[in-house]
């Protein structure tokens, strides 16, 4: 492949100034290094006026395809990784985030680090990280699918009328294992145990076990007016779940590649983003390599 066939998809938070101004630096270092700088065309629609500052954008779709996209830089916040999850689904595409919003979990690089992140890119010097996905499938009480897609960070399902609750039978491998009442489930990834999951108290997973948390929001008796719920992906993709609905969830076959610039241990990382608590009244702990305390 020579330099005028790499083609760079930038997916951009198109509601932040700040992230269509880096878009526009990003798309010139990739011109200005021979590359292609490739937009999906919902986003593209998206600028409005903005898209004069992208000359010599390709559109996904319009003048390339999918396949031919070397790799997604991210310019935002989780939500943005996640919608450029959806964009580069079904292709070897990896992700390469650039947090320009606050936490940034899944982000491999910050925004005052863009220009060395976009060269590192255009050098190939990055490696490549495989995180197991979902397949979600909603089936109907006669066992008919009626609703299917995927989840990077978790699938939830969650009550649709706030003054009902929603009884549930939980099943692992087709065995039943636990019935109760509650506000919803929260079925997650190692990727999603620091997002929604964390959130309600579930256990964080490092990236590299091969494990999905099952974790019950406000779980109580059934003594409450049961009501009808509805299924979230990545809180961006939903289904209404009509009464005896069954959803199913399993690991997917086709994981999600994100684009790994630093080879900061995990620990670091979960320390860093959330600005976790590592010393106690005696001061910092001193371990040896490889030793926990």
């Amino acid at each position: 492949m020579t330099a005028q066939e790499r083609r760079i998809l930038i997916v951009v938070h198109t509601g932040r100034p700040d992230s269509v101004d880096a878009a526009v630096r990003v798309r010139d270092e990739l011109v200005s290094a021979g590359a292609i700088a490739v937009m999906d065309a919902e986003q593209w629609a998206e600028l409005g006026a903005d898209r004069e500052r992208f000359p010599l954008v390709e559109v996904l779709g319009r003048d390339t395809e999918l396949d031919q996209v070397e790799l997604a830089i991210v310019l935002g916040g989780d939500g943005t990784i996640l919608r450029a999850a959806e964009v580069t689904r079904g292709s070897a595409a990896p992700i390469l985030g650039v947090n320009m919003g606050h936490v940034g979990f899944l982000a491999e690089s910050e925004r005052d680090d863009l220009d060395n992140a976009v060269h590192r890119v255009i050098a190939r010097d990055y490696r490549v990280e495989e995180r197991m996905a979902l397949d979600v499938r909603v089936k109907s009480s006669d066992n008919e699918v009626i609703y299917s897609t995927w989840a990077l960070n978790e699938a939830t399902i969650e009550k649709a009328s706030r003054e009902r609750m929603l009884e549930v039978v939980i099943e692992i491998d087709q065995r039943p294992l636990s019935t109760f009442g509650c506000d919803g489930v929260i079925v997650s990834t190692p990727t999603g145990s620091t997002a929604y999951n964390f959130s309600a108290g579930g256990p964080v997973i490092w990236p590299t076990v091969e494990a999905i948390a099952l974790v019950p929001l406000s779980a109580h008796a059934l003594f409450a007016k049961t009501g009808r719920g509805i299924l979230w992906c990545d809180g961006r993709r939903s289904h209404d779940l009509p009464p005896g609905a069954r959803v199913v969830v399993r690991r997917s076959a086709e994981p999600v590649r994100l684009a790994r610039l630093h080879t900061a241990a995990f620990t670091d990382r979960l320390v860093d983003k959330f600005r976790l608590p590592v010393e106690g009244w005696r001061g910092a702990a001193r371990t040896d390599e490889g030793e926990t305390t």
